[in-house]
């Protein structure tokens, strides 16, 4: 097995070659569930999120400002959690499969909220600038990190997600 950078290159390689071969392949469906908490004292929601490997508990509080307690983290920040590890992810792919040793990445994700739509108080953008700030430390050539910083940008599905609309589908079934 062949490690650069703690990214397994020889499962890139044979995904990749998987998809060459059936294109189907490319396509993965995630599936997340999980229910509101009415009487909890750990938070409001929560969330049995199945992984290769196993599972695990997720569990989230909305801020004061939106009804929770503030005790575990909000629902937005899992959210910008999931787009700064999966960009420093693929940035992490990108650099190692064109062979640069790094030897330290750390990311910082800021984002701009405006919750008046929230409250119905105005028709504003509800996330006005998402700011990603990728901290690298290697000996590799500046030009060759910039790429793999540009190919990241690029072929992160989380950053794709922000930056093209993508088709939304909402079923509401009401249990009797």
């Amino acid at each position: 097995m062949e490690k650069l950078n703690n990214v397994n290159l020889e499962n890139l390689k044979n995904f990749e070659e998987k998809i060459k071969k059936e294109p189907s392949q490319a396509r993965k469906t995630q599936i997340v569930e999980g229910q509101w908490l009415f009487e909890n004292e750990e938070g409001q929601f929560q969330s049995k999120i199945k992984f290769e490997g196993g599972e695990v508990i997720f569990k989230s509080d909305n801020p004061t400002f939106l009804g929770g307690e503030g005790k575990l983290p909000g629902p937005m920040q899992y959210c910008f959690f999931g787009l700064v590890s999966c960009y420093t992810g693929i940035f992490a792919n990108v650099a190692s499969q064109m062979g640069l040793k790094l030897k330290k990445i750390s990311t910082k994700v800021e984002v701009d909220i405006n919750f008046s739509k929230v409250f119905n108080l105005a028709d504003l953008p509800i996330m006005e600038e998402v700011r990603i700030y990728l901290f690298v430390e290697s000996d590799e050539p500046e030009e060759k990190i910039k790429e793999a910083e540009r190919e990241a940008i690029e072929r992160c599905p989380a950053v794709y997600t922000l930056k093209n609309p993508v088709k939304l589908l909402s079923k509401l079934e009401i249990l009797k």
